[in-house]
């Protein structure tokens, strides 16, 4: 959160942890702290952020990880894509990733990128170089679209789900180089189903907000 102040305003959402990081937070002066008294998982933590933002009328939200795998020294790569309405920070350089983790990702980003333009063939894909990272840019129209659009997914698949509604909207979309450093994973063979039926979502539906 200290790394983060510098280059932004920084929200952070207690998704009911048990360990001492409301306190933390709130040490820390020009944090803000959002508090869930249940867990609502991925998706429930990163809209009430979006609407924290709205409501202040941030004109770029950026998502992250608190646990130190996404380097907040690399914030000024995404605003210097500020022109695009979601700018996905691609972990071309990944530190202690297990080969799994290299091997899901890779399978998720070749079906996303298939799916989102429904093509059968890579060449005729969006051409994303990573469809599932965290770290992102999103614009003031970008994330106030994820938010009125009636989002499923509850884990991890919120980031395909969310990349979908902006890519169908004809919204621009870019990509930076960021590090990724591994840390403890919360991923289970559930987080995985349920991310393979989201990009079956993306083949038979719009993801278009009316």
């Amino acid at each position: 959160v200290t790394l983060c102040l510098p280059h932004a305003d920084v929200c952070v959402v207690d998704d009911c942890s048990t360990d001492d990081t409301v306190a933390r937070v709130e040490a820390i002066p020009g944090a803000h702290l959002l508090r869930h008294a249940q867990n609502t998982h991925i998706a429930g933590a990163l809209l009430d952020g979006f609407r924290f933002a709205s409501e202040r009328g941030y004109e770029h939200c950026i998502t992250m990880d608190a646990g130190l795998s996404h380097d907040p020294d690399e914030i000024p790569r995404f605003h210097a894509l500020r022109e695009a309405d979601l700018v996905i920070g691609a972990r071309t350089e990944r530190i202690d990733a297990p080969w799994y983790r290299h091997a899901l990702s890779w399978g998720a980003k070749t079906l996303t990128n298939l799916a989102l333009k429904r093509r059968l063939v890579p060449w005729g894909g969006a051409g994303l170089r990573d469809t599932t990272s965290g770290y992102r840019m999103y614009s003031r129209r970008a994330y106030e679209l994820v938010v009125s659009a009636p989002m499923r997914s509850r884990s991890f698949d919120f980031h395909l789900e969310a990349l979908a509604y902006v890519f169908r909207a004809g919204f621009r979309v870019e990509e930076v180089d960021i590090t990724y450093q591994f840390s403890n994973s919360s991923l289970q063979m559930g987080i995985v189903v349920e991310a393979l039926k989201t990009c079956g979502r993306l083949w038979s539906e719009d993801f278009q907000v009316r």
